[in-house]
């Protein structure tokens, strides 16, 4: 039996890196290296894709508060405000914090468009991920949700789609009867789901007084939960500097706990009585900040008991992101 001859493959031209194509993981690498995608080039892109990005909404007019609605907040809307303006068909385009069966967004009979916040997202940027859907969203046809997908490694993120000098104003809802227009003509699968997302939404309130600080309800305590836009280190320092003094309460009963990090930014926690309702932390949320601003001006190193403070806080600190 005749031996298979050794075949001889020409040499490919090589391209440059920015001239690489994206092909699929298992294909030949298009700039003529011989491996595959995945072995090549499409190292660097999967990088760029999975690379988490520590402050997704940075640069987003009201940060704070879209740290709080990924992360804290059951029920709440904010209208959106593109930069291009929105495109014929499209009255609307609202951001939600959930979104029936978890759709990353969906498009209304009428053409207008809600984004969801809180789902999982398939790369380290969040922003990236939810620019990619609403802009399917603009597009999708009326009456439909939008899938989950990878979003290209080089498309744009929510700082170029959406119009940075726009207020961001949540509104904070008890339910999640935003979802549809008539919540009496709702299909059966979108109504179980609405029940099921109220019985599980913990009360939630948007203080007045103060940026970003949200109260809550639960069954043992509520909570004001509050996210900041200091730096982590100076925060941590300044409240440990008004806790030392015990002036790092809201009022008799309430305590601060620690604090969450999420998405770059720190989330001081305090726990309240449970006959304490958003209303009574108004006037002592307002005065705290203004004790937190005098505690961010100090530069002197801390004190020994302000850095056991510290380290109390520190080990109460929990990562949500």
């Amino acid at each position: 039996m005749a031996k298979k001859r050794p075949q001889t493959k020409g040499k490919q031209p090589q391209l440059k890196d920015h001239e690489v194509p994206v092909v699929g993981a298992r294909e030949p690498c298009p700039c003529g290296s011989g491996r595959r995608y995945k072995a090549c080039h499409g190292r660097a892109a999967a990088h760029a894709v999975t690379e988490l990005v520590q402050r997704p909404f940075e640069g987003l007019s009201g940060e704070c508060d879209w740290v709080a609605l990924r992360e804290l907040v059951p029920a709440a809307t904010v209208e959106l405000t593109l930069k291009d303006g929105l495109p014929e068909g499209v009255p609307s385009v609202t951001l939600a914090t959930v979104l029936p069966m978890a759709w990353p967004a969906l498009r209304r009979e009428d053409g207008s468009v809600l984004l969801g916040l809180q789902n999982d997202t398939s790369s380290g940027d969040i922003s990236r991920d939810l620019a990619d859907t609403l802009r399917r969203a603009l597009t999708t046809e009326p009456g439909r949700p939008v899938t989950a997908r990878r979003a290209p490694a080089d498309g744009p993120r929510l700082q170029d789609v959406l119009d940075d000098k726009a207020p961001f104003e949540p509104v904070v809802h008890s339910g999640f009867e935003f979802w549809v227009p008539d919540a009496e003509n709702a299909s059966a699968e979108v109504t179980a789901s609405l029940e099921r997302a109220n019985a599980a939404a913990i009360p939630t309130v948007k203080l007045s007084g103060v940026d970003s600080a949200y109260w809550c309800e639960t069954p043992e305590k509520n909570h004001l939960r509050w996210v900041m836009p200091h730096a982590e280190e100076q925060l941590l320092d300044a409240l440990a500097r008004l806790s030392a003094a015990g002036t790092s309460s809201l009022g008799e009963g309430t305590r601060l706990v620690g604090s969450f990090r999420a998405h770059g930014l720190t989330v001081p926690v305090w726990d309240l009585p449970s006959g304490v309702g958003a209303q009574d932390v108004e006037k002592p949320a307002a005065e705290f900040a203004e004790r937190l601003a005098s505690a961010l001006a100090v530069t002197e190193p801390l004190t020994p008991e302000e850095r056991r403070a510290r380290g109390g806080l520190t080990n109460r600190q929990v990562t949500l992101s």
